[in-house]
């Protein structure tokens, strides 16, 4: 398990965003599009489902909040116009998950484009911080990192299982995730070391199954998001390679954001 983060303490490191801009708190009422689910989950989390304008289709949680919150496409596929007449005063995107092209045409005219990244489980405590202060939602987002300090403590800080495992994301082509994902950090805090192809840069490279990859692995992951794995896949799977292969919750291994303390809590019966 890693060590704990460093405790950031300045205003300024608590209000910046994952490529540097520091941003000052809203004292305006705030008119949020958000292109990352996840981040919409978090935001309704913070109490400020009210200022939520705009979300992406596959922004599902919670589903009788984000219900009466317009859509404007998926999180690749945005809906530019009808972003436009929303007039958002904020925009928070993802870099693995929206393009760049996409988001500087936004910026354009949102005068704030607040970009996130978490690569590793603790990142969401300065998540959690950022939009708080943001926002005006520092005594919730201060109750969310208690609750993620809680649920993470309760991990074993020596997992007495190592294994190899293959996460796969899609299939047609098959894709699993490099180890400096944050699924992989979360799956490393139970001692599991996610495999990808050796000859790959990507952060969610491709592979195909040979038995020259299959011998150091120890069970294969088929998570429900983005593609919706089965058990009719696992089953199928297991036959094929004869190899221990399991259906996993990709939300709460991928989500990050309030979402990501459950996550913590369903790593700890992951691994037992």
């Amino acid at each position: 398990m890693q060590e704990p983060a460093a405790i950031v303490t300045s205003a300024s490191a608590l209000l910046t965003d994952a490529i540097g801009t520091v941003h000052t708190p809203c004292t305006t009422p705030a008119r949020i599009v958000s292109l990352v689910p996840s981040i919409t989950e978090l935001i309704c989390e913070l109490g400020l489902a009210h200022s939520l304008v705009g979300r992406t289709g596959f922004c599902i949680h919670p589903r009788q909040v984000v219900q009466a919150i317009p859509k404007i496409g998926g999180t690749k596929d945005v809906n530019i116009e009808k972003i436009r007449k929303l007039a958002p005063t904020h925009l928070i995107v993802n870099i693995d998950e929206n393009e760049k092209p996409t988001v500087e045409a936004l910026a354009q005219f949102i005068p704030h484009v607040i970009v996130t990244h978490p690569l590793v489980p603790r990142d969401n405590l300065a998540l959690y911080q950022l939009l708080g202060g943001i926002f005006a939602g520092q005594e919730k987002a201060r109750e969310l990192c208690t609750q993620f300090e809680t649920a993470y403590a309760a991990l074993d800080p020596a997992p007495a299982s190592q294994q190899q495992v293959v996460y796969c994301i899609w299939q047609d082509p098959w894709m699993t995730v490099s180890r400096d994902t944050y699924i992989a950090a979360m799956l490393a805090l139970i001692g599991w070391q996610t495999w990808s192809p050796t000859n790959s840069i990507l952060r969610y490279p491709g592979f195909q199954w040979s038995s020259a990859m299959q011998h150091p692995i120890d069970r294969v992951l088929l998570s429900t998001e983005p593609y919706r794995f089965t058990e009719a896949h696992v089953d199928a799977l297991e036959k094929q390679l004869g190899l221990p292969v399991q259906l996993v919750d990709g939300e709460m291994l991928s989500w990050y954001g309030s979402r990501a303390i459950a996550g913590l809590q369903y790593l700890q019966q992951l691994g037992k």
